[in-house]
């Protein structure tokens, strides 16, 4: 599966933006998806994962409350609505892909990745 993120820009500390992440192939569906973010000088961590079904959702502690992860599999796209954006929420995030069943939280646990989109809190 091939994937696409978009969605990202600069927006006020306490405002909202919405990414998508759109894919192609046929097994989308199937597939457990993520969101991660990487910070300026910083690693790539863990945000959002929601299984095939969107029954199973898991979050960072630090967006909890903040962010919502979704997916429309009749339309290939999986979502991560941000509110309250902080400064340190500022980063470039990526959307991946897992084939397998259950819902990975970590880097390794992927193995199809979006491009990346940036996102830019200013304070």
């Amino acid at each position: 599966v091939q994937l696409q993120a978009s969605g990202g820009g600069l927006v006020q500390a306490g405002g909202s933006l919405r990414l998508s992440c759109a894919a192609s192939g046929r097994t989308f569906s199937s597939y457990s998806l993520g969101w991660f973010r990487q910070p300026p000088g910083k690693e790539r961590e863990f945000v959002a994962a929601i299984s095939w079904s969107a029954g199973r959702t898991y979050y960072a502690d630090f967006v909890k409350g903040r962010f919502t992860i979704s997916r429309d599999n009749a339309k290939n796209t999986m979502y991560l609505q941000m509110n309250s954006l902080k400064p340190e929420d500022t980063a470039v995030y990526y959307c991946a892909a897992d084939p397998r069943v259950r819902v990975g939280v970590r880097v390794a646990d992927f193995g199809s990745w979006g491009q990346g989109t940036l996102v830019t809190v200013s304070s």
